[in-house]
C-alpha cells in the first residue's frame, strides 16, 4: 500500500463517515480491492476518523463550546443543572458509556472476526432496512431539546452497534432517534455530537497502540501495519477536509429529503458484496 491508496481510503472515509452507509464497511471493502487486497485494519479506520471528527468540531463549534461552558458552569453552580446545554453535556457523557464498555469488552472480536466481509454485507442490508423503517414510521416531531435520560441511553446503545463494520454510527443513532420520534435534523445533529468523545477516544487509543507497538497483535500472530505513519496522517487530513463538506451537504439534504437513497444504496451494496463473496471474486 502506498500514499495514493492511503489518499483514496482517506477520501472514502471523508465521504462516508457522516452518511448512514458505514465508513468502516467502505474502508473494509475498498481495502480488499487496493494494493495487496488486505484489510486496512481497525487501527487505520479509527485514526482516520480523527480527521472526520475534527470536521464535526469545526462545523458545530458554537454548539460544542456552548455545551461545554454550560456543563462546567453547572458544576460550579453558576447555571442551573436543568439548563438545556448543561443537560446536553450530561446526555453526551451518558450516551458514550455503552460504546466505551462494549468496545473494551469485545476489542479482539472488533479488530478480527467482526471485520469479515460476510458480516459487513449482512449488516449493510439489515441496518439499511432498519433505517428505512425508522424513516418511514417515525413521527419526526421531537427536537433536541426534548432529549431525556432514557432516550440518551437508547441513543448510546444504538451508537455502540457501530462497533460492527457495516452498521454505520450515524445510521444506527439516526434510526434510533427517528424511532423515538425525533425529526431528521435533530437525530443527525445529536448523532454527530454524541460521536465526538467515542471516536476521539478510540482514535487516540489506536494511535497510542500503533506508536507503542509497530504491528497489530491478533492472538499469537503479529502483522505489520499496512500504512506508514505519514500515509495514515495524509489520509486523516483528506478525510477531515472532505468530511466537513459532507456534513454541510448532509444537514441541508435531510431537512428536505428522506433517507430512501441511502437505504437503497446500502441494500444494493450488500447484495453486490454477497455475490462477489459467493463467486470467489472477494475473500471474506
Amino acid at each position: 500500500m502506498d500514499l495514493l491508496n492511503a489518499a483514496i481510503l482517506g477520501l472514502i472515509q471523508g465521504l462516508t463517515e457522516f452518511l448512514p452507509i458505514s465508513s468502516s464497511a467502505h474502508l473494509r471493502i475498498a481495502g480488499a480491492f487496493l494494493g495487496t487486497g488486505a484489510d486496512p485494519g481497525a487501527a487505520f479506520t479509527a485514526i482516520t476518523q480523527l480527521g472526520t471528527e475534527t470536521a464535526v468540531i469545526i462545523y458545530f463549534w458554537r454548539d460544542i463550546t456552548r455545551i461545554i461552558s454550560a456543563w462546567f458552569r453547572s458544576l460550579a453552580g453558576k447555571v442551573p443543572r436543568s439548563d438545556p446545554d448543561a443537560r446536553m453535556g450530561w446526555f453526551i457523557i451518558l450516551g458514550t458509556v455503552p460504546i466505551v464498555v462494549l468496545g473494551l469488552l469485545f476489542q479482539t472480536q472488533i479488530e478480527t472476526t467482526l471485520r469479515s466481509l460476510w458480516i459487513v454485507a449482512i449488516t449493510l442490508i439489515v441496518f439499511g432496512l432498519v433505517l428505512g423503517a425508522a424513516d418511514l414510521f417515525g413521527k419526526k416531531e421531537r427536537t433536541v431539546q426534548q432529549l431525556t435520560w432514557p432516550r440518551a441511553i437508547i441513543f448510546g446503545l444504538a451508537q455502540s452497534l457501530a462497533l460492527i463494520p457495516g452498521v454505520s454510527r450515524s445510521g444506527a443513532t439516526i434510526s434510533a432517534g427517528l424511532f423515538m420520534g425525533f425529526n431528521r435534523e435533530a437525530a443527525a445533529r445529536y448523532s454527530f455530537l454524541l460521536a465526538i468523545p467515542a471516536v476521539f477516544g478510540s482514535g487516540l487509543y489506536q494511535l497510542y497502540k500503533v506508536v507503542k507497538e509497530p504491528c497489530l497483535v491478533a492472538g499469537a500472530t503479529c502483522q505489520p501495519e499496512i500504512f506508514t505513519g505519514w500515509e495514515t496522517a495524509f489520509a486523516t487530513l483528506i478525510a477531515g477536509v472532505v468530511g466537513f463538506m459532507v456534513i454541510a451537504f448532509f444537514m441541508r439534504y435531510i431537512s428536505k429529503h428522506s433517507f430512501a437513497p441511502f437505504v437503497i444504496y446500502r441494500i444494493l451494496l450488500g447484495l453486490t458484496l454477497i455475490i462477489l463473496l459467493s463467486t470467489g471474486v472477494l475473500l471474506p
